[in-house]
C-alpha cells in the first residue's frame, strides 16, 4: 500500500473509535485497489484483531478517491493501558499490504 497511496493515515473518531483513510493520486490507482479486494473486512480485522461487529464503517468513496474504516479503540482515549490518545499512530499496519498488479 505504501507504494501505490499518495496518503496513508489514522486518526481519532471520538473517545471510543478511531479512523483509518487512505487516499490515492489518481483513478486507475483507486480502481486498481477497489478490485484488489485487499482492504476488506477480513483484512482489517485480523490487522486489528477485532471482531466484525468492532467496525463501525469500511467502505470506498469514490468522489475523494479514498478509503475509510472506523472502528471501535479497544480503550477509550485517555484511559488506563492506552497507547495512541490522537489515535495518530495507527495506520502502520495498513503500510504492507500487498495489492496486486
Amino acid at each position: 500500500m505504501l507504494s501505490v497511496a499518495q496518503i496513508i493515515r489514522s486518526k481519532n473518531s471520538g473517545p471510543f473509535e478511531l479512523t483509518l483513510d487512505i487516499l490515492f493520486d489518481d483513478r486507475a490507482t483507486y480502481d486498481r485497489v477497489v478490485r484488489s479486494n485487499v482492504l476488506n473486512r477480513e483484512t482489517i480485522k485480523e490487522l486489528y484483531q477485532l471482531k466484525d461487529e468492532d467496525i463501525v464503517v469500511l467502505m470506498f468513496f469514490e468522489p475523494a478517491l479514498a478509503w475509510k474504516c472506523t472502528f471501535v479503540r479497544p480503550w477509550p482515549q485517555g484511559s488506563v493501558g492506552e497507547r495512541d490518545t490522537f489515535g495518530t499512530q495507527q495506520h502502520a499496519p495498513l503500510l504492507n499490504i500487498i495489492v496486486p498488479s
